[in-house]
């Protein structure tokens, strides 16, 4: 069962995990990358790790310092490495849809080999440099972590906040249920009895970028209901009840949203809501 928020490493995780890790150290970052493929190996998944640096192939698996039996992996199928450009060949023109279906290929191929699953370790960082990119991606972050709760895919993404910045780095991190310490102050992610999960908290300073997040998850209602899992928010504001009510609308859909914080119902009343509405949990 997959666990939500801050996470300091990224061992013991399980076949279906989806961890964004932000960081400025890359020679940090390499050694969390060998952790997670580690794992991956020991739960007899196929794992594969996608890099940015421009080495000649054959310098590659020196990256993977530390990583037991990298020549016997790459030799018997078990690991793959793989650079940035070949493993997201021309993402803004094929889609966040059609990156997910790949990914789905390569599982299916782990599957039939024999392996419990497929990993995939990614430094991302040059996929998501402009804006346009950004907004792209987020829509790609939620499709493939609403395929990682049906599906043995784990995948984790790694970004340089050097380069991107602190906001650039938050707008890709709240897509995932898993992030590094102080990545993002709430993180929307799939679920699999609800049309997403919401934890964190939801407050004035992170009211755009929940906006750029609602629209990258872009949820489908089902009998004309979205059903929010709001049960890891520790705090949500006005001004977030408000967006959630605009989502509602937009979709001409009640939203439910399933909460802990008994704040929420009164709240909801003083704005006169009428498309959103709370199930408070104990």
């Amino acid at each position: 069962m997959r666990t939500c928020g801050e996470v300091d490493g990224v061992r013991r995780l399980s076949l279906h995990d989806h961890v964004c890790w932000v960081y400025e150290d890359i020679a940090d970052v390499r050694k969390r990358i060998v952790d997670f493929l580690a794992d991956g190996l020991a739960l007899g998944q196929r794992v594969c790790y996608v890099t940015e640096s421009a080495a000649p192939p054959g310098e590659l698996p020196r990256l993977l310092d530390g990583l037991g039996g990298v020549d016997d992996a790459l030799r018997e199928g078990a690991l793959q490495i793989q650079s940035l450009a070949h493993r997201y060949t021309g993402f803004t023109g094929v889609g966040p849809a059609d990156q997910v279906a790949a990914y789905a290929a390569a599982t299916r191929e782990a599957l039939a080999a024999g392996y419990t699953g497929f990993r995939v370790a990614a430094e991302a960082t040059g996929l998501v440099r402009e804006p346009e990119q950004r907004a792209s991606f987020a829509r790609y972050e939620h499709l493939v972590d609403r395929y990682m709760t049906r599906e043995p895919f784990a995948a984790l993404c790694a970004y340089d906040r050097r380069v991107l910045g602190p906001e650039a780095t938050a707008q890709i991190a709240c897509m995932h249920p898993m992030s590094s310490p102080d990545a993002a102050p709430f993180r929307l992610h799939a679920v699999r009895d609800a049309a997403f999960a919401v934890d964190g908290e939801l407050d004035r300073a992170g009211q755009a970028l929940f906006a750029g997040a609602l629209a990258g998850a872009d949820p489908e209602p089902a009998g004309g209901e979205l059903l929010v899992d709001a049960t890891g928010l520790h705090f949500i504001d006005h001004r977030s009840l408000l967006q959630l009510a605009e989502l509602a609308e937009r979709r001409r859909a009640t939203l439910t949203l399933r909460t802990a914080l008994r704040s929420v119902p009164r709240l909801i009343d003083i704005l006169g809501l009428t498309s959103i509405r709370a199930e408070l949990t104990s």
